[in-house]
């Protein structure tokens, strides 16, 4: 917590419980799994910096410095290492103590390794929509093979991230003329937990269908309640547990691979920004498709929309080549 300030010479009374409900406040304003990110990176650097014979807190812009670039030559990536870096300075923040994240040691430092490490190549592929056809048609006609059709297509029609799409609950679908409406909760986004309705439309063509792909995974697993996606057994028993964020990434690749395509390519992320990409290919408009996606900020957007225009247009094609 962030240290007292004092008033009139001296420091005011606070109860442990105000103390703890408002550390329980402080830590509401990030999603579980921020925080557990959080977490394991001040534990990472903490044990390196001790290692080193470091002070960890308060550090040093030197410590830092010394600190990411180590860790970029054993290969980490930009977005781990400025994850990390966020981390240390929430540390500092929480425990009072002054830490120039802006420090031009620091911001040298980060931006040497982002233009010798580059980030293009951390990227992984989206997912068309002509890929999400060939992956659902390969799959098994099993209960598994039922259960992970649901993910893909759900999981692309509703441009989820992992974390969203195995948090959902058999009462956040709701059933309207149209099609089906997914509520999160809670998502990366919202922070304050106002929620969002996404729509899932029926599709045209049964066999990928997202409305039906789900209907047919409830009805045939005969959840009633409780988490949506779950674990099924090779005997086809199916788990009372909610399936974790890294499934999703685990089934995309075992689909991506039983189509043909490249598993390495592919995650989890792929179903997500495959369907901006997709939709901004068949003429989506960027208000649309960040409608979709629940993106703040139009940066991401753009690029997928990018991405999706690239052959739309293209000067090269009147060549006569």
């Amino acid at each position: 917590m962030t240290n007292l300030t004092k008033v009139n010479g001296t420091v005011p009374i606070i109860s442990e419980d105000l103390l703890e409900s408002t550390k329980g406040y402080v830590n509401s304003s990030r999603s579980d799994n921020t925080l557990k990110a959080y977490r394991s990176d001040l534990n990472h650097f903490t044990a390196w910096a001790s290692s080193h014979g470091l002070e960890a807190l308060p550090a040093m812009p030197q410590t830092i410095s010394l600190y990411l670039s180590d860790m970029a030559r054993q290969g980490y990536k930009p977005s781990t290492l400025e994850r990390r870096l966020t981390a240390i300075t929430q540390a500092h923040k929480r425990s009072g103590i002054e830490f120039d994240r802006s420090h031009v040691l620091i911001k040298e430092t980060m931006s040497g390794i982002k233009r010798t490490k580059g980030t293009a190549q951390d990227q992984k592929e989206a997912l068309m929509t002509e890929d999400i056809r060939a992956m659902v048609q390969a799959l098994p006609d099993n209960l598994l093979g039922l259960r992970d059709r649901a993910i893909l297509l759900l999981g692309f029609a509703g441009a989820f991230r992992r974390s969203e799409l195995v948090g959902l609950d058999l009462d956040d679908l709701r059933e309207e003329v149209q099609g089906l409406v997914a509520h999160l909760r809670r998502s990366k986004t919202d922070q304050e937990g106002e929620g969002r309705d996404i729509p899932i439309p029926y599709g045209h063509n049964p066999a990928t269908c997202p409305v039906l792909a789900v209907q047919e995974w409830i009805t045939a697993s005969g959840i009633t309640s409780g988490p949506l996606f779950r674990g099924v057994d090779r005997h086809g028993n199916v788990s009372e547990t909610r399936l974790t964020d890294r499934a999703v990434a685990d089934i995309v690749k075992r689909s991506a691979k039983k189509a043909g395509l490249d598993p390495a390519n592919y995650s989890g992320h792929s179903l997500r920004s495959g369907m901006a990409t997709s939709a901004a290919r068949a003429g989506a408009s960027e208000r649309a498709i960040m409608e979709q996606t629940g993106h703040k900020s139009t940066a991401m957007v753009r690029r997928y929309i990018r991405k999706g225009h690239l052959w739309l247009d293209c000067a090269a094609s009147v060549l006569g080549l």
